[in-house]
């Protein structure tokens, strides 16, 4: 069985006889984790063995731990800084902050990797210009080149814990004012404008061999009428032609209302995944997998399976104890707290 394209949420700490079925549906491919889904570490740690032991190949878990205001697992797991408090240091000593952000990326990836996590999608590579309120200090820093170097750092750091990096959100999602979770956003400048800024981190990641990206439900009409996520022009024309990105695409959640432009969820899946997406999510509609799954093709794609697979944290991960009595995670952790009591 090849993993699906399809990336659900579920609704609790434990899963239910009816996630149990859908989550053996030969179109689903992963589960996203939220605050929801997180009681303690050995709940988790458990919840995360029962994902993968329902089918083989097993399913891809991730979860959202950027650091700051979108850290989905704390209690147990050391609190991480906004990427942005990283701005400060590296204005004043590039080295240093690429440093710094390399391992706070190995932090954040060996503690999830120590409990079965796959992925974490993480680093952000949207511009902290002072624009989104969404992005905010979710952005390394306001100048490309900056935040390139930052993230290849932080992307640097997740691969020596195990764990492949997913850049978001393509192009950027940085210069728009609106939330996409909440409205549509649109960027008029033109493509220069965008190649010069936005898509730099893209392309040096993407240079760096990053092994996979998320789109943004943003239009940029000097490209498309359509949000990125769904445009066959920004996935397969410029991602995967003009940039010869070869890594695996997810869609940003389906469920955002800035989707909504383009019909039902069952169209949204379909529209997404023609234009190019390997894997789209589906976070909080537990209501509509059913129709999603309907109305996707009865097996996967298999070079975007092949793609997905890549993605799966490597073996050998230290476990929780062991990992904490190492001296690189207890000066790993001393740095992270240094940088939250600074934000």
């Amino acid at each position: 069985m090849r993993l699906g394209q399809l990336m659900v949420g579920i609704s609790g700490c434990e899963l239910t006889v009816d996630e149990r079925e859908c989550l053996r549906h030969p179109q689903v491919g992963g589960v996203i984790l939220f605050s929801r889904n997180f009681h303690d570490l050995v709940q988790l740690q458990t919840l995360v063995q029962e994902i993968h032991a329902l089918r083989q190949p097993p399913l891809l878990v991730a979860v959202d731990q950027e650091g700051g205001r979108v850290q989905r697992f704390q209690g147990e797991f050391t609190r991480l800084p906004p990427p942005g408090s990283l701005a400060p240091l590296y204005d004043r000593n590039p080295r240093q902050a690429c440093s710094l952000a390399e391992r706070l990326g190995w932090l954040m990836a060996s503690e999830l990797r120590a409990v079965g996590i796959d992925l974490s999608f993480a680093p952000v590579l949207d511009l902290g210009r002072g624009i989104s309120q969404v992005i905010g200090d979710r952005a390394f820093h306001a100048q490309p080149q900056a935040v390139a170097e930052l993230a290849r750092a932080y992307a640097r750091g997740m691969r020596r814990a195990g764990m492949a990096a997913t850049g978001k959100h393509f192009p950027g999602h940085g210069s728009v004012a609106p939330d996409s979770h909440l409205e549509l956003p649109r960027d008029p400048r033109p493509w220069g404008d965008l190649q010069q800024e936005d898509l730099v981190p893209f392309e040096r990641l993407i240079g760096s061999g990053i092994a996979a990206l998320m789109t943004a439900h943003v239009i940029f009409p000097a490209v498309d009428e359509l949000p990125a996520s769904f445009s066959r022009a920004w996935v397969e024309g410029i991602l995967r032609n003009r940039l010869g990105f070869q890594g695996a695409v997810f869609s940003d959640d389906l469920g955002m209302a800035a989707a909504g432009c383009i019909g039902d969820f069952p169209l949204r899946a379909r529209r997404a995944l023609a234009a190019g997406c390997d894997m789209v999510l589906l976070c909080n509609e537990f209501d509509q997998i059913p129709r999603v799954l309907a109305a996707l093709p009865a097996t996967p794609e298999p070079a975007a399976s092949m793609r997905l697979a890549r993605l799966r944290g490597r073996p050998g991960a230290l476990d929780w104890a062991a990992l904490r009595r190492l001296p690189e995670w207890r000066a790993a952790a001393e740095a992270a707290a240094a940088l939250v009591a600074q934000a």
